[in-house]
């Protein structure tokens, strides 16, 4: 089967193609499309940023500040502690999945897309719907993917690669591993940073920004996105419990100081809203319906 996942070649391809984009539809000049040519420049660029994120987590899996001789050690500590502070050990969580193959590919098609893609329809929705929140969800979604990276140059290797422990490369029996085929371009796809898990933050952001800033009453449904995605990294093993709890910490840190420094810029400049007046009415509007 096909890989399912962007490499960081097509991301970063991607990425410019789009900045191009939105800098040539700045410079069209029709008459009385000046709103909706500033809209579309917009979109595309942040697709672009969104795409140039994704190209640079890609790309910093392959480096590390220290050996990638002891990432299995370390996988194998983890685990190890897990099972000492009683957390449920995933080789059960992934037994109870092998002996159904649809949901074995499932999970598998889940974890390799959904991600990613459920990441860019809320940040266009934001973006289109409600600009006023849209900024503060794309910096949680920049500075915790940065903080995880930073974390990630100490190699750790996931679940999937400790036989000895019980757990078994679901993806790779499956012909669904995103990793399948090697280095590519001299990067070799990114396999020794499952601490922490960027799958986790990201679904947790979503869930987050959805409950936050949607007001129809199914917006709780979202709750089943980060739900389903911790389930799935730890049954396909590509990451531990702690892989997830370390990730949420991190998010969590990421709002603080995010509240920290918009309520001293509330102080510093009281009549900064963060959004242009007719946006920030907007907002309040749809708030009291």
């Amino acid at each position: 089967m096909q890989n399912l996942t962007l490499t960081w070649q097509a991301s970063a391809g991607a990425s410019a193609a789009l900045y191009g984009a939105a800098f040539a539809v700045r410079r069209v000049r029709a008459v009385g499309a000046a709103g909706r040519r500033e809209l579309a420049s917009a979109v595309l660029r942040e697709a672009g940023t969104l795409l140039a994120l994704f190209t640079l987590w890609q790309l910093v899996g392959h480096l590390s500040l220290m050996s990638t001789d002891h990432a299995l050690d370390r996988a194998e500590w983890i685990h190890r502690t897990e099972l000492k502070f009683g957390l449920p050990d995933e080789v059960s969580w992934q037994r109870a999945v092998v002996p159904h193959p649809w949901l074995v590919e499932a999970a598998n098609y889940y974890y390799a897309t959904m991600h990613f893609g459920v990441m860019l329809v809320v940040l266009l929705w934001l973006f289109l719907r409600h600009r006023a929140r849209y900024a503060w969800v794309r910096t949680t979604v920049v500075l915790t993917t940065a903080a995880c990276l930073l974390i990630q140059f100490i190699p750790v290797a996931p679940p999937r690669m400790l036989p000895g422990n019980g757990f078994v490369d679901l993806a790779v029996q499956y012909g669904q591993s995103v990793y399948a085929g090697g280095p590519v371009a001299g990067v070799v796809p990114d396999q020794l940073s499952a601490m922490p898990s960027v799958h986790v933050a990201w679904c947790v952001i979503v869930a987050v920004a959805v409950i936050g800033v949607a007001r129809w009453r199914w917006r709780w449904l979202v709750v089943l996105h980060p739900l389903v995605t911790v389930v799935v990294v730890v049954v396909t093993a590509n990451h531990f419990w702690a892989d997830g709890l370390v990730a949420i910490g991190i998010l969590l840190v990421v709002y603080l100081v995010q509240q920290a420094a918009s309520g001293w810029r509330h102080h510093a400049l009281p009549l900064h809203t963060g959004a242009p007046p007719s946006e920030a009415r907007q907002e309040r509007s749809r708030a009291g319906r």
